[in-house]
Order: C-alpha cells, then sequence, then structure tokens
C-alpha cells in the first residue's frame, strides 16, 4: 500500500469517527429535549379530567349555626354530618355516629363551600406544580384558597400545566385543595394583548390566541376543550393601553361561544366598557368576568339588556382599589353599577381575580359588596347558590341539603352581624374531606 492510500485510509477512519460521534451526539441531544419536552409540557398536560378519589368516613360539626342555604333562616344548635363524600343529614336532632370526626365548633357558623369564580394561577410558584412537593403545594393552596373557604374555583386563564397538574393531584388525594373548573386558554382580539400583560416573555404573548377570523375562533376552542377547557374566557375588550379598549371583532366572539354552547360550556368574557360589553351581549357571553370599569356610557339600558340575557356578572370590586387606584371618583361608579345591575335582577357570582391580584385575603371584597348593597345572605349566594345554579349543579352543590356533595365551610362568626366574618374561616370541607383546618388557639 503506498503512502497515500494509507493516509487516504487513516482520513477516512477519522472522519469516520467524528461521523459517528457527531451521530450519537445528535442522538443524545434529540432523546435529552424530547424527555425535556415530555416532562415539561406533555406529562403535565395528561388526564385532563381525572375522576376523582373517593372518599370514606364521616365528619360532623355540632352544636352550630347552620345556614342551609340564603334563602332560608339559619338553624341554631343543629348538627351537620356528612357520610362518604355526600351531607348525610342536617338538623337539630342529627345523630352522629361515635366513629365521626367531630371539627370544633365553640359558637361556630357553617355555610356551603364557597365558589371563587374568578381566579389565576399564573404566578411563578405554581410552575412546578407537577412535581413539587404536597407540603409546598398545600401550603400555597391554602394561602390562597382553602383557608378563603373555597371548595370550588374557575381558573380563567392561567397555564394548563399547572392548572392541569394541580387538578389531577387534588383528584388523586395528593394535595389539599378545591375543585378546579378552567378556561385554559384565553382569546384576545387580532393584536390585542393587554398593555399589563407586556412583561410576559415574547414567545408566550405570541402563542396566546389572537384569531381574527370565525373559522379561526372556532378552532382554537375546539383545541381548548380537547385539552382539558371546562368554559370559555374572552377579551372582547382588551385594553391594549392605558385607558385604550380594543373590542373583539363580534363574528369571533359568537363563533368561539358558539363551540362552547356546543359542549354546554359557559362563556366569560373580560368587557371592560361599554363597546366590549355589547360584542359580550351579541356574542353569546354568559358572564361578565368583571364588572364594568370604564364607566363611562353604562346605564340602565345596558345593564337590563345584560339582565335580560341572562348574563351574571362577578364584580372584583377589591382587584379594581387593590391594582388600579383607589380614588372615589374611580371606584363609586363601578360600586354603583354593580349595586343597579343587581336591582335590575341581574346575578352576582364572588369572584376575586387572585392570581393576577396577590393580596389573598377577602374581607376587603365582602366590605366592599356590602357598600355595593348587598346584605350577608346575598353575598352567601353569590358565593353558593348561584354560581352552582349558573353552572348546572344546583343539585350537586350550593347548599347543604341531604344527598349532595360534602361541601362546607366552618366560620368563627356570623355574616349576619359582620359581613367580614364570611372571610374569618376555621375549616374548610371539600367532597367530606377536610382541606383547611386553621390552629388550634
Amino acid at each position: 500500500m503506498g503512502v497515500g492510500s494509507g493516509v487516504w485510509l487513516m482520513l477516512r477512519r477519522v472522519r469516520f469517527r467524528w461521523l459517528r460521534r457527531l451521530v450519537l451526539f445528535v442522538t443524545a441531544l434529540v432523546l435529552v429535549a424530547g424527555g425535556v419536552f415530555y416532562v415539561q409540557v406533555v406529562r403535565p398536560m395528561r388526564d385532563p379530567h381525572p375522576a376523582v378519589r373517593p372518599v370514606s368516613g364521616v365528619i360532623a360539626v355540632m352544636n352550630a349555626t347552620i345556614y342551609v342555604s340564603p334563602d332560608v333562616p339559619p338553624l341554631v344548635g343543629a348538627t351537620l354530618v356528612v357520610r362518604d363524600g355526600k351531607i348525610a343529614a342536617v338538623g337539630r336532632d342529627a345523630a352522629v355516629p361515635p366513629d365521626a370526626q367531630r371539627l370544633p365548633c365553640d359558637r361556630c357558623v357553617v355555610t356551603a363551600g364557597f365558589w371563587n369564580s374568578h381566579i389565576h394561577l399564573t404566578e411563578p410558584k405554581w410552575s412546578g406544580a407537577d412535581s413539587e412537593s404536597a407540603a409546598v403545594l398545600d401550603a400555597q393552596l391554602a394561602d390562597m384558597l382553602t383557608s378563603r373557604g373555597f371548595t370550588t374555583v374557575v381558573d380563567l386563564g392561567s397555564d394548563p400545566r399547572s392548572t392541569l397538574s394541580l387538578r389531577r393531584r387534588i383528584a388523586a388525594g395528593e394535595l389539599h385543595g378545591p375543585a378546579i373548573l378552567t378556561a385554559e386558554r384565553s382569546l384576545y382580539p387580532p393584536n390585542g394583548i393587554p398593555y399589563y400583560l407586556g412583561s410576559l416573555p415574547w414567545l408566550v404573548r405570541k402563542l396566546m390566541p389572537q384569531p381574527s377570523t370565525a373559522e379561526e375562533a372556532a378552532a382554537i376552542e375546539e383545541q381548548n376543550i380537547e385539552r382539558g377547557a371546562d368554559v370559555l374566557k374572552l377579551f372582547t375588550g382588551s385594553y391594549i393601553a392605558r385607558g385604550k379598549v380594543l373590542p373583539m371583532p363580534e363574528l369571533v366572539a359568537r363563533a368561539a361561544a358558539d363551540v362552547a354552547h356546543k359542549h354546554g360550556q359557559l362563556v366569560f368574557s373580560h368587557a371592560s366598557n361599554v363597546e366590549g360589553a355589547k360584542v359580550a351581549i351579541h356574542g353569546g357571553v354568559d358572564v361578565l368576568a368583571h364588572a364594568l370599569d370604564d364607566t363611562e356610557g353604562v346605564d340602565a339600558e345596558l345593564l337590563r339588556t345584560m339582565v335580560e340575557r341572562h348574563m351574571a356578572m362577578i364584580p372584583t370590586l377589591k382587584m379594581f382599589g387593590t391594582t388600579v387606584t383607589t380614588k372615589p371618583e374611580f371606584l363609586d361608579p363601578i360600586i354603583a353599577e354593580v349595586r343597579q345591575f343587581r336591582e335590575l335582577g341581574g346575578q352576582l357570582l364572588f369572584g376575586t381575580d387572585v392570581g393576577y391580584m396577590t393580596d389573598y385575603t377577602t374581607d376587603d371584597e365582602f366590605r366592599a359588596l356590602a357598600r355595593a348593597g348587598l346584605d350577608a345572605p346575598s353575598i352567601l349566594r353569590t358565593l353558593t347558590t348561584a354560581p352552582a345554579e349558573r353552572f348546572g349543579v344546583q343539585d350537586q352543590k350550593g347548599s347543604l341539603t341531604a344527598g349532595r356533595a360534602g361541601d362546607f365551610v366552618v366560620l368563627d362568626g356570623d355574616p349576619a352581624g359582620d359581613v367580614t366574618a364570611f372571610a374569618r374561616v376555621r375549616a374548610t370541607v371539600a367532597g367530606g374531606r377536610v382541606i383547611f383546618q386553621a390552629a388550634a388557639r
């Protein structure tokens, strides 16, 4: 073999070794990337509608003032018994089995479990919901939700990896949390991402749905439902700059809403002003996710039209006063709007927008609702029977009636004398399972 042939053979072997190493490197890179994609994206999205693990055992609260529903006087000195996740008995003569878990009740008040019909799970602390320890997540859930009495919550737009992971782990009994309904991804007008979301990464904002045609909107909502959505959230009026609202095209709103309604789902809207409200009305929206904060042009005729269309409203009054301004000239017209909507027969649902709003306390919202003319039974209605009726589950939730879900809240005082007693929660029970209990004093 000549020198030239030997050199050529050596180079060939070198090239082969480097090619083999390159192939192995690329293969390893693909496998690692695939593993990361599975762990970060696919795995958290699995089983979007998990079966709830059955609960066994008996829980009882004795010698309590029990509000069976907002529409009847409370039972004084009564007992509530929950067996295997369902309400078994309510009354002054209800028998308590000897093996029952008895929750402390020194002149306590008991109501049905609360709904928060407007939350978000967008804070960074939820990003590891699929793998974070139960101790960490239980503490976070308690701080935000369960210590506030919430047994059912509606997530109106978050990273579905967080929401679905929490829902799955709660259903399996791994976490102590409320039942979670979700909108999956919100839909925005074309070029209509709200200015206050400008801090989100560019790629995240690029992936936020902004359909420009009816066909595109319908396809996005079908995909949302396939991925686990229970409700639809539309930005029919989006603040693209401070003081500037961009409405969603009515045909886009209607197309997405038609898909949601076809699947038996409710449609929520962030409307912002009169123009956004009109898109919501004609687009088939069921629930305003906020009161209209731009109140220019809001009048009885507009509110009456909403009521006639059977639309509900979530006031989120504390959120406006916490994240926008505390000036009375801004807040007072919103409170007057909520008052008038209710007086015209409109249905109000309780919601705080926590997750976007980082102050989780609820007492200020109860005070604001009182300023809008709601008494204790009316507020309790927004927390219990109204959302249960709106979601069509009034035969399962919302009141303390035998056979319904064992969702209830133990309060430290009677809201009839002070509406902020709704915020003083001793214990929260969801589906017959204690998901929060305040430390003994």
